[in-house]
């Protein structure tokens, strides 16, 4: 078997293995929660018989384990199971499929993750690549102070600059970023820019100085200096040379950015009050919404856990040891 083959083989096998392990410890972190959401509907004044008996409705008062089993055997069959929201102390049963609610939520916070994308994924790169073509100078200065700068604020508080100033002082863009289905794409565009300028800020460092790094440790290998030697200009060296084979270590900062612009959104959401996967989360939190909570939760993680093993993928790929094998 091709090692390639035989790698990436291996790597989806620890995937899923890491998603088995990771789906234990979303249903047990989750049994830890505080309060009860029988209590929480029937209210205060309710009956220990009638919690009870809504506790049964809803299958809380089977074992932890039973349930887990349950619950992952209905995800292997593709059903996240039905929501604890609308349902009421009569027994009425007003729920909603647990992917019905997710899926529109999904793309919404893809929407965001793919715009954002589209902005930091060029920018790092530039700024990176002529940060190590201008090594040690002014430009290279400022690029590393301010990325240093941004990266070291939390996300809430550069979405509540980025809300002071474009929102309240300028009013260019709105505060809150309020889209639907029915929203056309222009003015989709528009109300996700401030959250989209906010993660971009966030994850811009992260991979404008891996690529600076990449590039600058290559530019000490011989064949660099040969190139040098034969008169080659600085910007061919980076752009021809050092940049094709920086390729593996960015890809890796690039893809694990990516899964922090789709698991890592939460705060960003919630301050723009913007319909995601993360709002929607923080949302199933609050009203002990369980089978929502495990759907989000798991979902987060086997995005995640699917971008890592893509960037393992790459960095095999643009590997000529595991592409030329003797």
């Amino acid at each position: 078997m091709h090692p390639i083959l035989s790698t990436v083989i291996q790597r989806l096998g620890l995937g899923l293995l890491t998603l088995f392990i990771v789906s234990i410890i979303i249903f047990s972190s989750l049994e830890f929660l505080p309060g009860d959401f029988g209590q929480a509907v029937l209210g205060q004044a309710a009956l220990p018989e009638t919690v009870e008996a809504f506790r049964r409705e809803l299958g809380l008062d089977r074992p932890p384990i039973e349930r887990y089993f349950m619950w992952i055997g209905n995800v292997l069959q593709g059903d996240l199971g039905t929501a604890f929201s609308g349902r009421n102390a009569s027994g009425v049963d007003r729920s909603r499929e647990v992917w019905s609610m997710i899926e529109p939520r999904l793309m919404n916070t893809l929407f965001l993750a793919s715009m954002t994308a589209i902005i930091a994924v060029p920018l790092s790169l530039f700024l990176g690549i002529t940060a190590a073509l201008y090594r040690n100078s002014i430009y290279d200065r400022v690029v590393n102070s301010t990325t240093l700068t941004t990266i070291s604020f939390p996300e809430f508080f550069v979405a509540y600059i980025l809300i002071l100033v474009f929102s309240t002082y300028f009013k260019v863009f709105p505060s809150l970023a309020n889209i639907s289905d029915d929203t056309a794409l222009g003015e989709k565009i528009y109300r996700s820019a401030l959250p989209a300028i906010a993660l971009t800020m966030v994850i811009v460092a992260h991979m404008m100085r891996m690529t600076r790094a990449a590039i600058i440790n290559l530019l000490a290998s011989p064949y660099i200096e040969m190139a040098e030697l034969k008169g080659v200009s600085k910007s061919q060296i980076i752009l021809r040379h050092a940049l094709p084979n920086a390729w593996a270590p960015i890809v890796n900062v690039i893809a694990f950015n990516l899964a922090y612009l789709v698991v890592g959104v939460v705060v960003v959401e919630v301050v723009f009050v913007y319909p995601g996967l993360g709002q929607l989360m923080v949302d199933a939190v609050t009203s002990r919404d369980i089978p929502v909570v495990q759907g989000c939760a798991l979902i987060f993680a086997g995005t995640y856990i699917l971008l890592n093993l893509f960037a393992d993928v790459i960095s095999i790929i643009t590997n000529p040891r595991l592409l030329h094998p003797r």
